[in-house]
């Protein structure tokens, strides 16, 4: 029963969107890629190194000493929808390194039943089809290490593609930068400013499709949505340090501070920015077998009686590494640490090097 649903949810959470500037655009971009990232509660901005770093920060790209390939999988809302991510990276040259990504978050298989009754008012079961939404993004980086000692920067081009079956698609295209330092004594330090010209979506809606939904609601879809739609700027900075013990145990401590530029749940919010921020950590074993978890997410939400209850996002992983392959998971949950809404979510990231 939950698809059947899927049709209108769609389509008010589309006409809601009436205002061009919006506090959540493009939020599938947000979600995260590589289950070693998810397991430490994303705060990886400061110590990013590999082919991921396009998504998390194109700064520590230059790190990658050979061609990377990683793939990741994930469902959420109970498998409905499906998330999944390609990346490949490769330098240029010992200063320099470039990647591309594609992510692709869906939901297929959709019953579309807005011509269910015909025109005599009779429910007619075969003049159910199917239909899916899904967004795109594909993301280009570049990553250059400056003369400056220990700090290299990045940037992303992204473009975005929406499509909702046949009643709706969209194009849209944005820009990210990052930087990383790491200082003398083994501290990383990391800033990365996603959307930072604004992303700009252009919506192209087919009238005809609109007006078979349109007062399928009282008060719903009356009018069309605005065509065009603005993601405004987030900014996320981190700081990391990896401690070694009796040679072979290794702990990787990373906090995050990330802020987006309207006023939300985040525990830490006025009329200008909203802040959260994250806790991530990561045992290692011989470079072999890793533990990780991590605690972000944290939201003042309001309950029924008007009062605040603080929440938080909880996670946690494994990971094993030999030579230049790598596979992990994450225990993730979307919502609160009381919600039932938990995500498995496997990576695997592969360095040729292993060919040489």
């Amino acid at each position: 029963m939950k698809k059947y649903y899927i049709l209108v949810l769609v389509f008010v959470s589309f006409a809601m969107s009436g205002q061009t500037t919006r506090k959540y655009s493009n939020e599938f971009m947000n979600i995260g890629v590589d289950a070693a990232a998810l397991g430490m509660s994303n705060a990886v901005t400061s110590h990013t190194r590999n082919v991921n770093s396009g998504y998390w920060n194109p700064a520590g790209l230059v790190n990658i000493e050979d061609n990377q390939l990683a793939l990741m999988h994930s469902s959420y809302f109970a498998n409905i929808a499906n998330y999944n991510y390609i990346a490949y990276a490769m330098p240029i040259d010992d200063r320099s390194a470039v990647a591309i990504s594609v992510i692709r978050f869906g939901v297929d298989d959709i019953l579309n039943t807005t011509q269910l009754i015909d025109d005599q008012g009779n429910i007619n079961y075969d003049r159910i089809n199917t239909f899916s939404t899904a967004d795109y993004g594909v993301t280009l980086s570049y990553a250059r290490q400056l003369p400056i000692d220990g700090l290299n920067y990045g940037i992303n081009a992204k473009v975005i593609r929406r499509v909702i079956g046949d009643f709706a698609t969209a194009w849209g295209f944005g820009f990210d930068a990052g930087i990383q330092f790491e200082s003398k004594n083994d501290w990383k330090f990391g800033f990365m400013a996603r959307d930072i010209t604004t992303t700009y979506n252009s919506w192209a809606i087919d009238e005809e499709q609109f007006e078979k939904i349109s007062g399928a609601i009282d008060g719903q879809n009356q009018t069309l949505p605005e065509k065009s739609e603005l993601t405004l700027p987030k900014l996320e900075l981190g700081i990391s340090k990896l401690w070694t013990f009796h040679y072979d145990y290794t702990l990787l401590a990373a906090f995050n501070l990330n802020a987006r530029f309207a006023e939300t749940n985040d525990v830490i919010s006025t009329s200008f920015a909203s802040f959260a921020p994250a806790l991530g950590f990561e045992f290692g074993y011989t470079d072999l077998v890793f533990l990780r978890a991590g605690v972000g997410n944290f939201q003042n939400e309001l309950q029924i009686d008007n009062s605040e209850n603080l929440t938080f996002q909880p996670n946690f992983g494994v990971g094993f590494k030999y030579k230049g392959i790598e596979i992990d998971y994450a225990f993730t949950v979307i919502g609160d640490q009381s919600a039932a809404l938990y995500s498995n979510v496997f990576s695997v990231k592969l360095d040729f090097s292993i060919f040489r």
